[in-house]
């Protein structure tokens, strides 16, 4: 596929959609959906400014590549990076200026089987955060990094676990709030009715202490649950006044762009998408799962950005406030196949992860790859 420098962008229209997704179990659904609007109307919530209403996308060249499954990355203090291997079960560390590799070893006790393996990736005083799929469950563990021990990880801590895994929807994207909690987003596995039981970690967006404890203030005592009645949950975001913003595969027809309140219901499996529904917290931006099937997301800009998977693009959602602004629009469509992972890098700079290798991809030569991407 061609590698070239792109600057697109979708007017502020209304897009007519052709496909959505089968009722199947994998994170990445297909199938046709009659057509409609790309995305729910703006919520009532305050907007006390709005980015400008087009944005713009250069990819700036390619830090690294020849990554095999890469799944999370997260910065050093210094601007380095650390990318996992969701299937070889490893972690390098990537110079954040040279692009060069350092193996940092294999994550014992790592189990990979379908949607499964080394996940999600979070740095924070000294330890690495890690969300991985164990032989029972999915768990959070912690290792010590950097220090006197070089470039070693120390032997994996429990942080939590009894995350339920499958061979689908196991979530696994992890990251620290600016309320220096931990945040997870977890899957329902495929068994739907797990995303509705508060007594259940899956299908939720989870907030802990960074030991692993309910985290103070969560909506339900002595729970680290945070909201629930997520499907599918690979995207974690904040905006500049604390606001959490959630990505998240749908199943036949949508999938979706939450702003995550606590305590809150976000539907599934009684609602897919925008639903009107009493009780249920309504999307701030949809779209049919061929044109997205997102996973990671960040803030930069005024907007949020997301990667979509099957559908091989780059979202930017204009945002005012806790409202959507503007209708998304997307970037590098088709232009550097599925992408998995998003990192704000300060100012207008982004890092994007592609996940060719994931079995579901088609690589070429060069993939995976990390991209830098300035955008406005």
């Amino acid at each position: 596929m061609s590698r070239p420098v792109v600057k697109a962008l979708w007017g502020a229209a209304v897009l007519v959609l052709v496909a959505g997704c089968s009722s199947g179990g994998t994170g990445e659904p297909s199938g046709t959906a009659p057509p409609t609007t790309v995305s729910a109307p703006p919520s009532s919530r305050s907007s006390p400014s709005a980015p400008p209403s087009a944005g713009r996308v250069s990819v700036a060249g390619t830090l690294t590549e020849g990554l095999k499954s890469p799944w999370g990355l997260a910065e050093l203090p210094g601007g380095d990076l650390l990318v996992s291997s969701r299937d070889e079960r490893t972690i390098t560390r990537v110079d954040g200026r040279t692009g060069a590799k350092t193996p940092l070893g294999e994550v014992p006790g790592v189990v990979p089987g379908g949607e499964g393996g080394l996940l999600g990736l979070a740095v924070r005083d000294g330890w690495v955060y890690a969300y991985l799929t164990a032989a029972s469950d999915n768990r959070i563990v912690r290792m010590r990094y950097g220090g006197g021990e070089g470039d070693r990880l120390g032997p994996p801590e429990p942080v939590l676990t009894g995350i339920p895994k499958g061979f689908v929807h196991n979530g696994g994207r992890i990251a620290f709030g600016p309320d220096g909690m931990l945040y997870a987003g977890t899957g329902e596995t495929g068994r739907t009715g797990l995303a509705q039981d508060r007594a259940s970690l899956g299908g939720k967006i989870l907030r802990m202490t960074p030991e692993g404890g309910p985290a103070p203030g969560n909506p339900f005592p002595g729970s680290v649950v945070y909201s629930y009645g997520h499907r599918n949950v690979q995207g974690l975001a904040w905006d500049p006044a604390g606001r959490l913003w959630a990505a998240e595969f749908g199943q036949n027809t949508w999938d979706e762009l939450n702003l995550v309140e606590p305590g809150r219901n976000y539907g599934w499996p009684e609602a897919e998408g925008r639903a009107g529904r009493s009780g249920f917290v309504d999307p701030v931006a949809q779209w049919p799962t061929s044109e997205a099937s997102p996973s990671g997301i960040a803030y930069a800009r005024g907007a949020i950005w997301m990667a979509g998977l099957r559908g091989e693009r780059l979202w930017r959602v204009p945002l005012s406030g806790a409202e959507r602004s503007g209708d998304p629009e997307a970037f590098l469509t088709g232009e550097y196949g599925r992408l998995r992972t998003v990192v704000a890098a300060g100012g207008d700079r982004l890092w994007l992860v592609t996940s060719e290798t994931d079995t579901r991809g088609t690589p070429g030569p060069g993939d995976d790859r990390i991209l830098r991407l300035e955008v406005r």
